[in-house]
């Protein structure tokens, strides 16, 4: 007789199953440790930030002059013992820092030290060093947003980063502007988080980095988290008063010794003691000869307009983040979230707005005033397209937005994003496509130029990348145009009995801070070897001014050496100077991009 079979044992309830013990240092367990904490490995956020930074390293244009002849000329003189001096750099002004020129000059002097070096490979070597140095912080602000906020949160600040045409200026541009944005980063990555214990100090230190190697007035976007700390001090016990009290201290105490350090080394350089970043303040803010007004100023419309075109949805996102954010406050209640995480998330919110305000109410404005503030542009962006996803991915049929099928919100979505992700790209390619030329323009040099040579600009005195893409001891000259304010002179070339770099204190010649124009920066057209010029034949026979003759025309002085085509901003309609458009025929005449031509002359002799 067969054995009965044993009834089977009662299968345990959930709660009392036997889980696998995974001990928290195996390789998996820390794998999905990660995963759970930042959504993709951090050395993956970093490979996507360094890919967008190291394309614009290779492919943007110089887009302000003033990064050429603030920047890369005070650099190109430390290194190679000449170059273009701005009056900013004169001794009778010092509103410029020699502390944040050596660094670089010794960055970008490494590449001297590798095989193959040459000038120009010096140019891209620093431009890489950015890119690197810029996604490093960008990666760890991304870090500090996924642990204090979200991981979701954090994907979109990647997406509304990388894909944004701003990024692709500011991320590479030797700008005090970009360099206080990678301290922007890492000082809202120190305040942001607080694992491990609040970072006040450091954060403070970070922003303080920012404003006096780069530039003063980005300090203030440490305000809101300093405010932050203030008041849960303000509400707290004496003795969390009282460490609140001594990480404030210690921060300011670590900016007075930055300034110390920074009042130092420009002293050497000056041969006397000099506060650079109280000049930039005194001279923007309490000048008595009109201060920055003096170059342009702007309509109040200008950044925002500037913003769409650089940031496109995301700007407009970051715009209503703040708004969003209290409506869902309001009538989203069941968040779960404590009044310290609400109030730190309306903290994390403020700098965009504060900054934009403070900068539309001024008279003169520029693109690049507003690159400290795009890490917290993204940011607001990508706070407001989480909170649009929390609304708009309600899946209760009492609702309206929940009536719509999953598969079509999903779709929309997508749409969405990569909609804006080609907007931007059309962008960035259109500006490559439009404007390069100057950065390509000069490789013959090294083949036909000889040491000595000049190669001399008229109306197009900004478009003079740096003397980095010029041969050795080749020196760029001015002849005069229809401008008519003050052009840069040279920084002084002595050496004996001056000691070391001593064209950054010997005094100088025909420079002022009133933008008047000084007619001891001309040469006379014949002591030109080369000549650069554009010409816009698209325009047709239209007179020219006396001073600014298409020189290309005349062949039997110059001949050509290297043409590139260049955009004819001011014929080309709007939409095609915006964005890239293609120039096939089948595209009507009014979305054509036209052209001129951006060449290389030299005179024959």
């Amino acid at each position: 007789m067969a054995p009965k079979a044993k009834p089977a044992a009662p299968k345990p309830a959930p709660s009392q199953e036997k889980r696998e013990f995974v001990h928290p240092s195996a390789k998996h367990a820390r794998k999905q440790a990660i995963k759970d904490a930042f959504a993709i490995q951090p050395i993956s956020a970093f490979y996507f930030f360094l890919a967008a930074n190291a394309v614009a390293a290779l492919f943007s244009p110089i887009q302000d002059c003033d990064e050429t002849f603030n920047y890369w000329e005070p650099t190109h003189y430390l290194s190679h013992g000449y170059g273009l001096q701005t009056w900013e750099y004169s001794p009778e002004f010092s509103i410029r820092s020699w502390f944040y020129i050596a660094i670089h000059a010794i960055v970008a002097n490494i590449r001297r030290l590798l095989p193959h070096s040459n000038k120009v490979a010096e140019f891209y070597f620093l431009r890489y060093a950015f890119a690197v140095g810029c996604a490093f912080c960008q990666t760890l602000m991304w870090r500090s947003i996924c642990l204090a906020l979200s991981p979701r949160v954090g994907i979109f600040f990647i997406i509304a980063t990388i894909f944004s045409p701003g990024n692709f200026h500011a991320s590479t541009a030797y700008l005090p502007s970009s360099f206080a944005m990678y301290m922007s980063c890492l000082g809202a990555a120190a305040f942001m988080n607080w694992r491990g214990g609040i970072k006040t100090a450091m954060g403070m230190f970070w922003f303080a980095v920012g404003g006096v190697l780069g530039w003063p007035f980005a300090a203030a976007l440490c305000a809101p988290f300093v405010a932050e700390e203030i008041f849960f001090a303000a509400v707290s016990d004496q003795d969390r008063m009282f460490e609140s009290a001594l990480r404030v201290f210690r921060g300011v105490m670590a900016g007075v010794l930055l300034i110390g350090l920074d009042a130092s080394i420009n002293t050497f350089f000056y041969r006397r003691f000099e506060l650079v970043s109280w000049n930039i303040i005194k001279y923007n803010i309490f000048s008595e000869t009109g201060g920055p007004d003096l170059y342009g100023t702007e309509p109040w419309t200008f950044y925002f307009k500037n913003l769409l075109l650089n940031f496109n949805i995301w700007f407009i996102l970051a715009l209503v983040s703040l708004p969003l954010f209290l409506l869902q406050k309001l009538f989203m209640r069941s968040t779960g979230e404590t009044f310290q995480s609400g109030l730190r998330t309306f903290v994390f919110l403020t700098p965009f707005y504060m900054w934009l305000g403070i900068f539309t109410l001024q008279p003169h404005k520029e693109e690049r005033f507003m690159y400290p503030v795009y890490p917290f542009l993204a940011l607001n962006a990508a706070l407001a397209f989480h909170s649009f996803l929390t609304f708009f991915g309600n899946a209760s049929p009492r609702t309206l937005v929940g009536k719509i099928p999953a598969k079509l919100k999903l779709a929309v979505v997508s749409l969405g994003l990569v909609a804006s992700a080609i907007v931007g790209l059309a962008r960035i390619g259109g500006m490559y496509t439009a404007y390069h030329a100057p950065l390509s323009l000069y490789d013959p040099l090294f083949e036909v130029g000889g040491r000595g040579d000049t190669v001399c600009f008229g109306k197009d005195w900004y478009r003079f990348p740096t003397s980095y893409f010029l041969p050795k001891d080749m020196h760029a000259k001015f002849v005069r145009s229809e401008f008519r304010g003050l052009l840069p002179g040279e920084f002084s070339e002595a050496t004996t009995g001056f000691g070391f770099f001593g064209g950054t204190w010997l005094p100088t010649i025909g420079l002022n801070n009133k933008n008047e124009e000084d007619m001891g920066k001309y040469v006379d057209l014949r002591m030109c070897v080369f000549m650069v010029d554009t010409q816009f034949p698209e325009r047709g026979d239209v007179e020219l001014p006396p001073n600014e003759p298409d020189y290309a025309k005349n062949v039997d002085r110059w001949e050509e050496v290297k043409c590139l085509p260049f955009l004819d901003a001011e014929s080309t309609p709007f939409l095609a100077r915006a964005v890239w458009v293609p120039d096939w025929e089948i595209i009507p005449e009014g979305f054509r991009r036209k052209w001129g031509r951006h060449c290389l002359l030299k005179q024959r002799r």
